[in-house]
């Protein structure tokens, strides 16, 4: 099992290099040339989700990808630190009129759908130290 992890910054600007990273690494454990698109694809939908999360909370933290080739299938799983909450909670520390927005789920909720539309096999984990989108894609033998 090989992995290949990366930490960015949460900014804008270094989704671009992930989404290359990304595309590099699944080339070079099999993933079919015509699935790359979409591997770039949903890999930016991550992280860019991961960013916004991350601001939104003032998180400091990285984002961290980790790509796993294992035999017969490659993973790339973004994880954030971004505190989440249950429907109608406030974040800790969130006043009121503060927290996240109804626009900003809707976005959250519209990126996960593009994700979803992208990958076969997708996971999705939040809670309360941050979460996760695990990606998979099968690999050529």
């Amino acid at each position: 099992m090989a992995t290949v992890e990366l930490r960015f910054s949460a900014l804008p600007e270094h989704v671009r290099t992930a989404r290359l990273v990304a595309a590099a690494v699944a080339r070079r454990a099999g993933v079919d040339e015509a699935v790359l698109d979409e591997v770039r694809l949903a890999v930016g939908e991550a992280c860019s989700r991961a960013v916004g999360l991350h601001q939104a909370a003032d998180v400091p933290a990285p984002v961290r990808v980790a790509l796993v080739e294992e035999e017969k299938q490659f993973s790339i799983e973004v994880g954030d630190e971004a505190p989440r909450t249950a429907p109608g909670e406030r974040a800790p520390g969130a006043g009121p009129g503060r927290g996240e927005e109804p626009e900003a789920e809707g976005e959250d909720e519209m990126g996960l759908a593009v994700i979803s539309g992208l990958v076969d096999d997708v996971e999705v984990t939040a809670g309360e130290n941050g979460g996760s989108i695990r990606m998979t894609w099968p690999t050529a033998s």
